[in-house]
């Protein structure tokens, strides 16, 4: 039987995952404060957000590889997000009002040859996802776990930057269920496109540091970097840790 193993969100982007036991997914948006937030850099093409901007304008884990060690919790009523770095310690902040607060503990994580953090940005039901689409990514337990025996080492979930992971499924056979649907809980998802990869899944969210050639394995096995698939969800409704999985 597939089962939802893992509900993961990233509050901050780049900056931060957390797992949690339950959510409520609604018809053509992205996972709840999924994203939600991101940190411009200097070099940024805009200067305020307006709406969905690409990747190349925020600090990624690609570019930052001690992003990856943070790890969040958002308080969604206050807005209120708890960082936590094993160099950097503890910081509670409210993104809307505490830019500067912000700003001044991700400067010493990020390198001092990159465009320096500058400005967090906020689009009122935009999630600042890879893609402009409202995508929920979902992903494999069996195939990470294939591609860690591939490489000699365990691979960390959270290199990898999904929500929803699945267990039950077949090593890679999320590949094949492109343009199917999942019903998950009371929510329905339609797989819609495959997750191509960059190096910041090389880096170890315990450590900030690259020690896994993800992207090589990936090549030398399947002649692409891809891992995982986007969802797009078309059918509202609660999700929680341990529902099963129906392949529509």
């Amino acid at each position: 039987m597939i089962r939802l193993a893992h509900i993961c969100r990233h509050p901050i982007k780049s900056i931060g995952f957390e797992e949690l036991a339950s959510a409520s997914l609604t018809q053509g948006r992205a996972l709840p404060f999924d994203r939600e937030w991101a940190v411009l850099h200097d070099a940024a093409k805009v200067e305020r957000l307006a709406g969905w901007a690409a990747k190349m304008n925020f600090l990624r884990g690609v570019a930052g590889p001690d992003l990856m060690a943070i790890r969040a919790r958002l308080d969604e009523a206050a807005r209120e997000v708890t960082l936590h770095h094993p160099k950097a310690g503890e910081i509670v902040v409210a993104p809307d009002r505490d830019e500067a607060a912000l700003l001044a503990w991700l400067r010493p994580l990020w390198p001092q040859d990159r465009p320096a953090p500058a400005r967090v940005g906020h689009v009122r039901g935009q999630a600042m996802t890879d893609v402009p689409e409202p995508y929920v990514a979902v992903l494999n337990l069996a195939s990470n776990a294939d591609l860690g025996a591939r490489l000699g080492c365990d691979l960390s979930v959270h290199r990898w930057r999904g929500n929803l992971w699945l267990e039950g499924l077949a090593p890679w056979a999320e590949g094949d269920l492109l343009g199917r649907s999942l019903r998950i809980g009371g929510a329905e998802l339609r797989l819609v496109e495959r997750i191509t990869r960059c190096k910041a899944t090389t880096v170890n969210p315990e450590t900030g540091r690259a020690d896994a050639d993800t992207l090589g394995a990936l090549q030398s096995a399947f002649g692409h970097q891809d891992f995982g698939i986007y969802a797009l969800v078309t059918k509202s409704g609660p999700i929680a840790c341990g529902d099963p999985v129906e392949v529509l």
